[in-house]
């Protein structure tokens, strides 16, 4: 077990109490990672349901959102920007608008710049460090210990926080103040797509061309071009399983806020732009609640090819350490 403690300044901080607001796919095993780490964690989701496994490995279950501000640090992981602007400002039920207020906030969600400002304006009022600190990956990313998180927020926040953060997976990488890593990851997400849809281009012309998914995709995997995501994108790819990791719908959403940026800063990026629309196609496909590698199945149709399950023998790679 580490030591908790931490030394800032003079002060002596031991911040071990911490709470989790949203336990969808990421937010739960994300939450289970503290469990394990060891600390003492209070969890709140909508369906209270999905509480069950981490009360069971030792969370206590807050009744209501206000119920995780009793913590030091409360984590929060949610789908959206208008999502996290309810659990934290609702007049009613936020956790800013309450009483009991946590010492920090930690936002792990990818939301756009002008949301996470509003939040940290409103939290900073009331004596509240915000944190922004989106997290790469998937859960079972979470869970093989190979989640990279990218962080921003004051320094002296980050010396407190960081070992809670580092227990969520291999990288941890801080770029500054205030909403940069808003940024940061939201530029990941549209390398995501891109580098997505570049793959399943090259995918059908071997379906065309008489290859196996399964051999363009072991040798990728096996090259200078392989990566942890090309890895554990390989079942989907190649078997076609689409059980929902991240949709199209969450990718659309990044585009949209990548892209505004870019229209801001006079950035011209056509290839983000083309590949925005095929993103908002799969959805038009009815994709909307499947994986987004179903850009596959878009650019099949596109090429006049109907594509099958190899049943082939594929890692993710994503053994659990």
């Amino acid at each position: 077990m580490f030591n908790r403690q931490r030394r800032i300044g003079e002060v002596v901080t031991d911040y071990k109490k911490v709470g989790w607001i949203g336990l969808g796919n990421m937010g739960a095993p994300l939450a289970m990672r503290l469990i394990k780490a060891g600390y003492e964690v209070t969890v709140w989701n909508r369906t209270a349901e999905k509480g069950a496994p981490l009360v069971k490995a030792g969370a206590s279950q807050a009744t209501d959102i206000r119920g995780t501000g009793t913590a030091d640090v409360v984590f929060s992981m949610v789908s959206t920007s208008k999502d996290l602007e309810q659990v934290m400002l609702d007049p009613n039920t936020g956790l800013l608008t309450g009483s009991n207020l946590p010492k920090i906030i930690v936002d792990c969600s990818t939301v756009s710049v002008e949301a996470s400002q509003k939040i940290r304006e409103v939290a900073e009022k009331n004596n509240v460090k915000f944190f922004a600190a989106p997290v790469s990956g998937n859960g079972k990313v979470v869970s093989a210990g190979k989640l990279s998180v990218v962080c921003s927020g004051e320094e002296d926040t980050f010396k407190i926080i960081k070992p809670m953060i580092e227990s969520f997976g291999r990288s941890v990488t801080y770029v500054g103040k205030g909403e940069t890593a808003r940024l940061v990851k939201i530029y990941h997400n549209l390398l995501l797509g891109v580098v997505t849809q570049s793959l399943v281009e090259i995918l059908v012309l071997a379906e065309k061309s008489g290859v196996k998914r399964a051999a363009v995709m072991e040798f990728i995997n096996n090259s200078v071009m392989g990566s942890i995501f090309t890895q554990y994108k390989t079942p989907s790819l190649v078997n076609l399983d689409f059980h929902p990791t991240f949709t199209p719908v969450l990718l659309k959403k990044d585009f949209d806020l990548g892209l505004s940026e870019a229209r801001k800063t006079l950035t011209p990026m056509p290839i983000t732009n083309l590949v925005r629309d095929i993103v908002e196609t799969a959805i038009g496909r009815g994709f909307e609640k499947d994986d987004f590698a179903t850009m596959l199945l878009v650019a099949a149709g596109n090429a006049g090819v109907e594509l099958k399950s190899e049943n082939a023998d594929v890692t993710d790679g994503l053994d659990p350490k």
